[in-house]
């Protein structure tokens, strides 16, 4: 874009200048409200369902592909609602810019939790208790995750509306701003979500299947195996 480059280089002149500030610029930085970016993170619990059969949640997972049984699963996704406002707007005619405090408030959350144990495993056996085990380990996995997400949003957030004012071609201020919330930021905090898939991964080790087989003396595999038959 036009203007961002043009406000790259009028910011590469205020800085060689250094202590040096147009009169706006000390309108803007000295007079106006300053930014904030504030973020927070909540978590709306879980239920348990027992009603599908293990051979559904395989199909759900596409693990029959890998000739593997999902004989539970948790399923969620991270989630994400913005609140922005520019506060007071600051013009100067002279030069055509326009600059605002930009006010961010982003909450981040997992859709409500649903964790499902094969109706093969009755509940209050060895076999469901084992599962239910294995399934609240993904559980925390994706707590640990928002906090973590919730940290590196909130550095990153901090670092870019740190108290300093947001310019722009007048008339553009706002716009701009929400223009980079609902893209750049979304996009980022989406991608940090992701990251949560490789301790993921880890729970479901070959290791921790091969361990579920032999668990409740061999319980949880003799139901998997009287099944297929």
């Amino acid at each position: 874009m036009r203007w961002l480059a043009a406000l790259a280089c009028l910011l590469a002149v205020s800085g060689a200048q250094a202590a040096q500030r147009t009169p706006f610029q000390i309108r803007c930085e000295d007079t106006i409200t300053r930014s904030l970016s504030v973020l927070t993170a909540k978590q709306d619990g879980y239920t348990v369902n027992n009603q599908l059969p293990y051979s559904a949640l395989t199909a759900r997972t596409g693990s029959m592909n890998r000739n593997m049984q999902t004989l539970g699963l948790t399923v969620t996704q991270g989630m994400h609602k913005a609140r922005v406002d520019s506060g007071p707007i600051l013009q100067d005619p002279a030069s055509g810019y326009e600059c605002i405090a930009p006010k961010v408030e982003i909450q981040l959350y997992y859709s409500p939790v649903r964790i499902y144990v094969g109706n093969e495993f009755a509940p209050g056996t060895c076999a469901y208790k084992e599962i239910l085990a294995h399934e609240m380990r993904h559980l925390k996995a994706h707590m640990d995750n928002l906090d973590r997400v919730q940290k590196v949003v909130a550095q990153a957030l901090n670092r870019r509306f740190g108290g300093q004012p947001l310019y722009a071609p007048s008339g553009t201020a706002v716009s701009a701003l929400q223009h980079e919330v609902s893209s750049t930021w979304f996009n980022f905090i989406r991608d940090e979500f992701e990251k949560g898939k490789i301790e993921q991964d880890k729970i479901d080790s070959p290791e921790e299947y091969a361990r579920l087989s032999k668990a409740c003396n061999g319980e949880i595999a003799a139901i998997v195996g009287r099944r297929r038959k």
